[in-house]
């Protein structure tokens, strides 16, 4: 039997962690919880559940965090997860079968086709977008080292099926010393050294229970966007500013809400699909700001 570590990276999540350590505890052998010097009762709740914590400072970049995570898990293979993420009861069950199965086994499992082909186009959209994801696994026919998890997301209280929502899927189990975070963007994904392959049962992710922890998270990103632009030396003229205040985000909100069916999930659909499009011009007018505020000292 393989042994299966569990690893979160947490900071103020008391609110969270507790929902999140229930729904791995019946297949967690060992629970490795690497937190950010929590101000609530996040680590007290973890010990509670047997978890392993240990302290870390806070970074801007909250992948560093979990990568010191995924080093100190023991296990055969390891789950990442964040404190606002639960399993399903199907999830768990799968996750504990394929642990234990053949390379040949994973290979031949069956998933429902619709989803599988909803899979396959999502990783290709992942590749794309990525490219240093696509160069780090071999693609070759080796050793399956990761799974690809789908994540349905709880917006204001609702799962989000359209809007180019689902699947959100992320790599979340892997084998030790198989994978690790770059540790370079708030969006990145873990870099294997193998071949990866899909569950096909959805954890939940519930960040954005309230309007106002979106809008928390919300500034949390824009300001690393901000950040990004100023690495990439983005221009500071009229026509960015009219690029990333008009044309990006109108275009985000045609393709979340008509392209990929928002309108199906109602006003939630809407909501999302014109917060994700207001990303681009917060973020470029932070850059501006900071940038006025620079040449004006």
């Amino acid at each position: 039997m393989q042994n299966l570590s569990t690893v979160l990276a947490t900071r103020n999540e008391e609110a969270n962690i507790g929902l999140c350590l229930e729904s791995i505890k019946t297949i967690a052998d060992e629970i490795i919880v690497v937190d950010e010097y929590s101000t609530d009762k996040t680590r007290e709740i973890a010990e509670s559940y047997g978890a392993k914590v240990f302290l870390e400072p806070h970074h801007p970049i909250f992948h560093i965090t979990k990568q010191k995570a995924l080093e100190r898990a023991t296990g055969d293979w390891i789950l990442q997860i964040d404190a606002d993420e639960r399993l399903t009861p199907e999830l768990a069950k799968e996750i504990e079968e394929v642990i234990n199965m053949t390379d040949e086994q994973i290979r031949n499992r069956k998933i429902d086709p619709v989803k599988q082909k909803l899979f396959d186009r999502h990783q290709k959209l992942i590749e794309r977008r990525d490219p240093a994801f696509a160069k780090s696994f071999g693609g070759h026919g080796g050793p399956i080292v990761a799974f690809f998890i789908p994540r349905v997301n709880m917006f204001l209280g609702k799962p989000l099926i359209h809007a180019g929502v689902y699947p959100d899927p992320s790599i979340r189990l892997v084998k030790k010393g198989k994978a690790h975070f770059p540790a370079k963007s708030v969006h990145e994904i873990m870099q294997v050294d193998g071949e990866v392959a899909w569950l096909g049962n959805a954890m939940k992710h519930h960040d954005s229970p309230t309007l106002s922890r979106y809008l928390k998270r919300m500034n949390r990103y824009t300001d690393l966007k901000a950040q990004e632009l100023e690495n990439s030396k983005t221009p500071k003229n009229l026509l960015y500013l009219l690029i990333y205040s008009s044309i990006k985000p109108l275009f985000v909100f045609l393709n979340l809400y008509i392209r990929h069916k928002g309108f199906l999930d109602g006003l939630h659909g809407f909501l999302w699909s014109f917060l994700s499009a207001m990303h681009y011009p917060i973020a470029y007018f932070k850059f501006w700001k900071s940038n006025l505020a620079y040449n004006s000292k």
